[in-house]
């Protein structure tokens, strides 16, 4: 009996690479699934290493319909995401995405997952209108609704590794003694939904796919728990009471965040607006999560297990 093929776009990346690893490895899957990720350039380093796990490796391009319809190809489900960050251009990434569910309609795929994000310019009523990276995925998730193919919509939250990479990372602070300080621009008691974006995306997707018919048309919002600033600076002073000691949250202002994003103006602005959506709004309303974590049979994983192994803490100074 042949297994059922899940196309994986962004088979190479975080959200994408994730799925492909459970399905590769999970016993309810790896038996029935073939895996076939679609990358762009399919002699890279990092496609090699997906084809020496056992994926079978397509090119694929975003911007080129046919290829994407070739790729999902007698696939039964599709994990379908784009990357805002490549390009930072918003009209770029939602003709990706309508390429993308173009593609599965033309496949016939029986389960299409697009990775999306909440619609901020309609759940603030026109307030917030430049989170360009969430608003791309909220208009290309109302195109495959307005499709009518069979699909569901995976809603990633906060990214842990936001907490240790880039210029939103937690780090020595000069003017707190070189305190470990993490600084954003709402109170410290503002719930994050906190997502081991690596860890525990496939875990997500497994569930979807497990149960289609139950999530068909509805959003599934990838997150372990709420934890705010304060809660997970706290943790880190009781996970490494030495080098943490004095760990702090310290709210700042906008002009703040704005000056430390790199980039174009249009993403400083995109991320200052963000912030505030969060804030006065909540990143998903402050939605519950039995729903979503109800179809999730695997552990996620939790603050203090993603900080407690992060080599970024160990070598933190």
């Amino acid at each position: 009996m042949s297994k059922k093929i899940i196309t994986v776009f962004g088979a190479t990346g975080k959200q994408g690479g994730s799925v492909a690893d459970i399905f590769l490895n999970d016993p309810k899957l790896k038996d029935d699934w073939a895996v076939r990720g679609v990358t762009r350039n399919t002699s890279s380093d990092r496609a090699k290493a997906l084809a020496s796990k056992g994926v079978e490796v397509v090119a694929g391009d975003l911007n080129d319909k046919a290829s994407l319809v070739k790729a999902m190809t007698g696939a039964s489900a599709v994990f379908g995401v784009t990357n805002f960050w490549e390009s930072l251009d918003k009209a770029l990434e939602i003709q990706q995405g309508k390429n993308l569910a173009d593609a599965a309609k033309e496949a016939g795929v029986d389960h299409y997952i697009w990775s999306s994000l909440p619609h901020v310019s309609k759940i603030t009523n026109g307030k917030f209108v430049n989170v360009h990276h969430f608003e791309s995925k909220a208009e290309v998730e109302e195109y495959v609704r307005a499709l009518g193919i069979p699909a569901s919509f995976f809603h990633a939250g906060f990214y842990m590794d936001n907490l240790t990479q880039g210029w939103s990372r937690i780090q020595p602070a000069e003017d707190r003694g070189g305190a470990w300080t993490l600084r954003l621009p709402f109170a410290g008691n503002t719930p994050l939904p906190l997502i081991d974006t690596v860890a525990d995306t496939g875990k997500f997707i497994k569930g979807m796919v497990l149960h289609r018919d139950a999530v068909l048309g509805k959003q599934i919002l990838g997150l372990t728990a709420y934890v705010t600033p304060d809660e997970i600076m706290a943790s880190l002073r009781k996970l490494f009471p030495e080098a943490g000691a004095n760990a702090a949250f310290q709210e700042v202002s906008l002009e703040v965040i704005e000056a430390a994003v790199p980039g174009p103006e249009h993403i400083k602005v995109d991320i200052v607006e963000n912030f505030q959506f969060m804030a006065n709004y909540g990143y998903f309303g402050g939605a519950g999560l039995e729903e979503s974590h109800a179809i999730v049979e695997d552990k996620l994983t939790t603050w203090e297990e993603y900080a407690k192994r992060a080599s970024y803490f160990a070598d933190l100074k």
